[in-house]
């Protein structure tokens, strides 16, 4: 508690207004955090406990800034459980940021999609998840931030998905809908893998996002989630490789109309 408590304070001598929602930007989808207005940028490495950020299109920052008109927090990239860290290192950053006074959190992630409908570029509404790492709350419960058994029935939050939808129908931005699976990466799955889960329930596949997610339901936070679907993962010809150069670039594609869609979404909520 001690750790959580002296990177909030840190934070809240450099932070702007009273920011209510946050973002955490997954792979190449940074630039967003480029077009807030009035930023301030605080590395990850000045912030006390935060770990660094080592993944591909994760320029590791801390930013304070407005979006939508409104100041928002945002993470410049995310901390994963296959670079090292401990599920605690990975939700560290959401647990200071509601201290800080967060009540929403908005998330996204680049994703291999998994439904045969999808291609690459889709914009997917994550509607809910499977877990397929360890739970980030394993351990004794820190009853400040919330209960030992939280509920996930409502993981995502309907109001703000039904309002990104009524946004992307004025934006004229097509959007798909449907369940992520979280995996620890950081291998690629195997066809078989992309099959089973497919069967299982599952729209699409990322290596993040999920234990973030957990650890922000156990702390009250309302909660949104978009995946950039970088990779088809239900058909495979001879020479289909999965490539993080690939996923990078399909990710930072996307990342106009994301910019569009979070951005109308912070101003209304």
């Amino acid at each position: 508690m001690n750790q959580y408590q002296e990177a909030a304070d840190y934070l809240k001598g450099r932070i702007k207004g009273n920011p209510e929602t946050a973002v955490i930007l997954g792979s190449g989808l940074g630039s967003l955090a480029d077009k807030m207005e009035e930023a301030v940028v605080i590395p990850y490495k000045d912030i006390p406990h935060f770990a660094h950020a080592t993944a591909t299109g994760h320029k590791g920052n801390f930013i304070c800034g407005r979006l939508g008109g409104k100041f928002v927090l945002a993470m410049q990239g995310r901390f994963h459980y296959y670079e090292g860290y401990t599920m605690q290192q990975v939700t560290f950053p959401v647990r200071v940021m509601k201290l800080l006074g967060i009540k929403n959190l908005l998330v996204s992630n680049a994703a291999g999609g998994i439904n045969n409908t999808f291609r690459v570029g889709d914009l997917m509404i994550i509607r809910d998840h499977i877990n397929m790492a360890p739970n980030p709350l394993i351990g004794p419960n820190n009853e400040r931030f919330g209960v030992r058994f939280p509920d996930m029935t409502r993981t995502y939050d309907r109001e703000f998905i039904r309002l990104m939808e009524e946004i992307a129908s004025e934006e004229m931005i097509s959007l798909k809908k449907g369940v992520y699976v979280g995996l620890t990466g950081p291998s690629y799955e195997t066809p078989a893998e992309y099959a089973f889960f497919g069967k299982a329930g599952a729209d699409a596949v990322g290596m993040s996002t999920v234990p973030e997610v957990i650890v922000a339901r156990h702390a009250g936070l309302r909660i949104f989630g978009m995946s950039v679907i970088t990779n088809e993962g239900y058909h495979f010809a001879d020479d289909f490789v999965n490539d993080g150069a690939d996923v990078i670039k399909a990710a930072n594609e996307a990342a106009g109309k994301m910019t569009v869609l979070f951005s109308k979404l912070v101003h209304r909520i």
